[in-house]
């Protein structure tokens, strides 16, 4: 019987069976709380060059389906699980969740107690690991030493490999009016963010973070939405510099996750990486103004600093996460730009924050 082990930088060490692809994986290891939705997780672009933990203690039984992909592959590391299931019973289901990570080559390993294993890095944060396929004949000290040496999520250039190359015109087709033209900036998108979109009678054209402002421009939207992504927002000067550039034509401007956290470069502040990252469908947020408190879907390792949010900008902090007090919304007092570090779109997760969709499309019925 094959042993795999999760080993983490601090010197604890995991072992467990296998199930995915039968490869070792080196990246840092993170948990998340949402009860469903391991395959919108697996292909979040946010999540690349991580491992989930994920505390709900069943994963597997309802299989996958094609339509509950949100991008293009999955991008996760590995998945690290109590107890999986490999016959799901689902009448959408297509395949195991093995069996979809067998063919995208991507590990996992079950058996392990993810109780203790949150309660680790809910104590000292997101560490790095290295999950062994076959680590029966492996010492816990070599596992440990291969964690130490993997390469920090701060210096890969993950949004690179999450975008996409080129310009593409997006559709499902199911709009049949498009009322308004709206660009989204991919830095690693959710297809939700697009359906979202163009159900509220929005053309979608989608550019990859590497695009300037003129190259936006050219295309004479009627609102730009940067997306969400993963890795550290300061790699990404020259998406800030687009997004400056931007704001100097008063487009109107929705960020998201890291759409947000490059709005906030752009307008001068900070972004500093979070000792214990957000990944969950539960994190209940307050906005400044009307004092509602939404639940929202969160990923995120990273946050805009709020004394960075000078007022003289015209920005100010909209919203604030009620767990730790960190920065969850920006907005300009009278120009059309706002963002969020939540995920609106959901998948998975609640979809009680679609209305910001509704505030960004009536921002951009103002544009001739």
């Amino acid at each position: 019987m094959t042993i795999s082990a999760l080993a983490l930088e601090d010197g604890s060490v995991f072992r467990g069976a296998p199930f995915g692809a039968p490869v070792d994986a080196e990246a840092e290891v993170l948990f998340n709380t949402s009860m469903t939705g391991y395959q919108e997780i697996a292909t979040d672009a946010s999540y690349r060059g991580q491992m989930v933990v994920l505390s709900y203690p069943l994963i597997g039984n309802y299989g996958v389906a094609a339509d509950d992909n949100e991008s293009r592959q999955p991008w996760i590391a590995g998945f690290i699980v109590r107890e999986y299931y490999d016959d799901p019973s689902n009448w959408n289901a297509a395949d195991s969740l093995g069996t979809f990570l067998v063919q995208h080559g991507i590990p996992g390993i079950r058996g392990v107690d993810t109780r203790a294993l949150v309660r680790r890095l809910r104590a000292h944060g997101t560490m790095r690991a290295v999950l062994a396929y076959d680590a029966a004949a492996v010492d816990d000290a070599a596992l440990v030493a291969r964690a130490r040496a993997v390469t920090p999520l701060s210096d890969l250039d993950l949004v690179a490999e999450a975008s996409i190359p080129g310009l593409r015109a997006w559709s499902t087709g199911a709009a049949s009016v498009h009322e308004r033209r709206v660009v989204v900036v991919d830095c690693g998108r959710k297809d939700n963010i697009l359906r979202s979109l163009e159900r509220r009678g929005a053309a979608v054209t989608v550019l990859p973070y590497t695009a300037t402002a003129a190259e936006v421009l050219e295309l004479r939207p009627d609102g730009v939405v940067v997306s969400n992504g993963p890795g550290d927002p300061t790699r990404l000067q020259g998406c800030a510099a687009m997004v400056r550039g931007l704001l100097e034509r008063r487009v109107p401007l929705m960020g998201i996750c890291l759409g947000h956290q490059l709005l906030g470069l752009a307008i001068g502040g900070r972004t500093s990486r979070l000792r214990f990252g957000h990944h969950g469908a539960n994190h209940p947020v307050r906005d400044a103004r009307t004092g509602l408190v939404h639940i929202t879907s969160q990923n995120h390792e990273f946050q805009v600093d709020a004394d960075s949010v000078l007022s003289e900008s015209g920005f100010y902090v909209s919203q604030t996460n009620l767990n730790d007090g960190s920065v969850e919304g920006l907005a300009h007092e009278t120009w059309p730009v706002f963002s969020v570090q939540y995920h609106p779109e959901g998948s998975p997760g609640p979809q009680d924050n679609q209305y910001l969709f509704d505030r960004f499309m009536r921002s951009c019925e103002g544009r001739p």
